[in-house]
């Protein structure tokens, strides 16, 4: 399909309350679903969320074998999840570093639940529960909040672990834009 633009922090349509899909197994659904996977890869990106290439969709996608801005992480199954919901498991969180694809070149440490179950539906209806931890669960939740029009800065708690990747973390990929 293709690899579409994706808007950066300070564009409203980041801050919007994202619509659900009624709709499943369209083809403007399908192709949707491809231009993000499309994204995505091109980005390097761990996962995307509709509203990143401006559509106002309660749709995310996530997943990765390896990646080369997050080489630490395990694996992560490749995942369409449509009109999610989320459910922590416990009242446990962990503190870890996040970087977006909407804001380019920039790292920060979010708290997010450790434990965790979503459900949805992926692209065809067909429901989706899992439950889940560590970085699956960050994922997740950071690809959600996109849908509620939250960028991971506006969760940060201690803004001294929040700056530019280059500078924090220069063993990384040197052309890492996140």
């Amino acid at each position: 399909m293709s690899v579409r633009e994706i808007l950066k922090m300070g564009d409203p349509r980041l801050l919007l309350k994202a619509e659900p899909v009624t709709d499943f197994d369209t083809p403007e659904l399908a192709a949707l679903i491809a231009d993000m996977f499309d994204t995505m890869h091109a980005a390097n990106g761990a996962g995307l969320a509709a509203p990143q290439i401006g559509v106002n969709l309660r749709v995310v996608i996530f997943g990765f074998k390896n990646n080369l801005r997050y080489p630490d992480a395990e694996p992560v199954p490749e995942t369409v999840l449509i009109n999610p919901v989320l459910t922590p498991l416990s009242d446990i969180t962990e503190d870890g570093w996040e970087g977006c694809l909407s804001v380019p070149g920039m790292r920060g440490v979010v708290p997010r639940w450790e434990k965790l179950h979503y459900e949805g539906v992926d692209q065809h209806g067909v429901a989706i529960s899992r439950a889940v931890d560590e970085f699956h669960a960050r994922v997740v939740q950071h690809e959600c909040d996109h849908l509620d029009g939250i960028l991971y800065p506006m969760r940060i708690k201690d803004f001294s672990r929040f700056g530019f990747t280059s500078v924090l973390f220069p063993e990384l990929d040197p052309n890492d834009d996140d």
